[in-house]
Order: structure tokens, then sequence, then C-alpha cells
């Protein structure tokens, strides 16, 4: 990838690649920085995913020790993937096609291709976003697939990133999103959730 070609130079893991990518272009100090990346250039792209997603687990614990909870938001959501292409033109297809919010949700709801399972108003208001229906015997990352040891939410927030960049653009209003729920999170126990709610000038 363009965008990050000296981190990818000296991480040949892509995921860890793109990691100390984002973490730099986000701003972050170089000291922290070297902190959170720690191991990352031994982790191979050969490597059995165990090892892999170790390194991510002890990367995310000392994100979430050296880094506040809305610049772990911000550099997590820089990773998301699939917001342009076939998904990108859906969401702008779907806020032409829809001209009320309620319509627009509706429309959200039924475009599982961009969302998961499904997108459903709450009764305070918020939208709850569900990659996969609830009750299933067990769940798996679609990135990272099965996990024997939870991982911390912060990962996760990428997902949140994708969800809140294609909610924002059917619906046309800023959106804040949390992750309520993961695969990674639960080692497989629950689904990954999110709850988004309209920025403060939106209501």
């Amino acid at each position: 990838m363009v965008r990050f070609t000296a981190s990818y130079a000296r991480y040949p893991y892509g995921r860890t690649a793109r990691l100390d990518g984002v973490l730099r272009e986000a701003g972050i100090d170089e000291g922290l920085i070297a902190q959170i990346m720690a191991g990352g250039e031994a982790v191979k792209k050969t490597d059995k995913q165990a090892v892999k997603v170790a390194w991510l687990r002890g990367a995310m614990q000392r994100m979430d020790a050296l880094l506040d909870h809305d610049t772990r938001v911000r550099v997590r959501a820089m990773s998301a993937c699939c917001l342009e292409g076939e998904r990108g033109k859906l969401a702008r297809k779907l806020a032409r096609e829809n001209e009320t919010l309620a319509e627009r949700i509706a429309a959200a709801n039924a475009a599982h291709f961009l969302f998961g399972h499904s997108v459903t108003e709450q009764l305070d208001g918020s939208l709850l976003v569900l990659f996969q229906p609830e009750g299933q015997p067990a769940y798996r990352c679609s990135c990272l697939g099965e996990v024997s040891e939870p991982l911390s939410l912060t990962y996760c927030m990428c997902c949140g990133g994708h969800v809140r960049h294609h909610l924002q653009t059917v619906l046309g209003c800023e959106l804040a999103c949390e992750v309520l729920s993961s695969a990674l999170a639960s080692a497989g126990r629950q689904p990954c959730s999110f709850v988004l709610t309209y920025a403060q000038e939106t209501l």
C-alpha cells in the first residue's frame, strides 16, 4: 500500500504495518508508537495465525494503557476497510433513493452488504448495528477468525469506523460510534454489535 510504504518496508505482516502507518498518520508521539509497536518487526506473513493474533492482542493492550479513548477510536477508525468501491456506491445510492431518515434507516437495514445482519433504531433514538444475528452458538471475526483468548474492543473500533462511515453517507448526518461487543472481545461468545448516536448539531 503506497499510503504506508515505510511501514510496510519495516513490518512484514500487513496488519502490523497498517497499525504503524495509522499511528504515524494520526500524529501519535514517536515514543508511544515505539512502545505500542514493540516486537512487531518479528511478526511475519507466514507465521501461524495464533502468533499474529497474540501480537495484536498485546499491541491493543498497550494502546489501551497509553492512549485515551477518543484517540484510540480515531486511530482504529483510520484502519477501517471497504470504505469505497461497491459499498461506497451502494451507500450513496441508498441516500439518493430515500428521502426521510426513517426510509434511509430501513434501507440501511435491508442492505446487508454494507452492515452485516441489521441496522435498527432503538427506543432512545440510537442505532444498533449487528454484524451477526444474536443467539448463535459461536461467533467469529471476519478479519482474524476464531480466537481462543479475548482481544480488547479497541481492535474492533476499525469496524466501528466502517459502520460509521457508511451510515453517515446513507443518513446524511454526523454520527458517533461505540463498539458494544464483538466476537474477538468475547472469544466467540457474543456478536459484533455497534451503537451509533447522532451528533449534537444533528438533533
